[in-house]
């Protein structure tokens, strides 16, 4: 992933301004920073589904939003919404979604179970907790075994218990490109090769994240 000088406004506000960023294959990058930083609209711009106003963004070798078509298909979305419909059940959601992908019915199973929903698979989704729907949010995100996943903080409403279900799936360990958003600044570094903060839009912090400590971050929200 490659931004150069990316740019995206809303009106006459600019969300992202002049941010520049590489991201090697493999890697995770962690983003940080305060309420309307501009963390979930750079998440919005690298999955397609915004265009940028400025700048330039290469994700997964294509030039977006020309390449845009190229590369949904290989990007993996955890977003605050979950994308989900809420009158089918999770089973009935991501076998949904496992034929937009052209994705076998055993890969819909093996995330259920994964994820440890199998008692409630056909249960419908407006019946369940926040962390169950979150949990399935996940098992949608990886079913198609994207190259990238793009995470807006993806442990919310999870428990410790059903964290750690869905490490292997999003966490370091699933060996995925990531670009992370955090409010945990201690967890968010602990799993991530590169450290972004935003602030208003702009870039006030990138260096590796071994080289940034969690008193670095928690300046990005005074």
């Amino acid at each position: 992933m490659e931004l150069i000088g990316l740019g995206r406004r809303y009106g006459t506000r600019l969300a992202l301004d002049d941010v520049s960023l590489t991201l090697a294959t493999g890697q995770t990058i962690a983003i940080f920073g305060p309420n309307g930083a501009g963390k979930s609209t750079l998440l919005r711009v690298l999955a397609t589904l915004l265009r940028p106003h400025a700048g330039t963004a290469r994700v997964l070798g294509r030039t977006l939003p020309d390449g845009g078509w190229a590369v949904r298909g290989r990007v993996g979305l955890l977003s605050h919404e979950p994308l989900l419909y809420r009158d089918l059940s999770p089973r009935e959601n991501l076998r949904f979604q496992a034929r937009l992908h052209g994705v076998g019915a055993g890969r819909v199973e093996e995330l259920l179970d994964a994820v440890e929903l199998g008692l409630r698979a056909d249960d419908p989704l407006h019946t369940f907790s926040r962390g169950m729907v979150q949990r399935t949010a996940v098992a949608r995100a990886v079913l198609h075994d994207p190259e990238l996943l793009l995470l807006d903080e993806p442990l919310a409403h999870l428990d410790p218990a059903a964290a750690a279900l869905v490490e292997p799936l999003i966490g370091a360990a699933s060996g995925r490109t990531r670009v992370v958003t955090s409010h945990d600044p201690a967890g968010g570094l602990a799993g991530a090769d590169v450290a972004l903060g935003l602030v208003g839009g702009r870039t006030a912090l990138l260096a590796p994240a071994s080289d940034i400590d969690v008193a670095s971050i928690g300046a990005l929200y005074r």
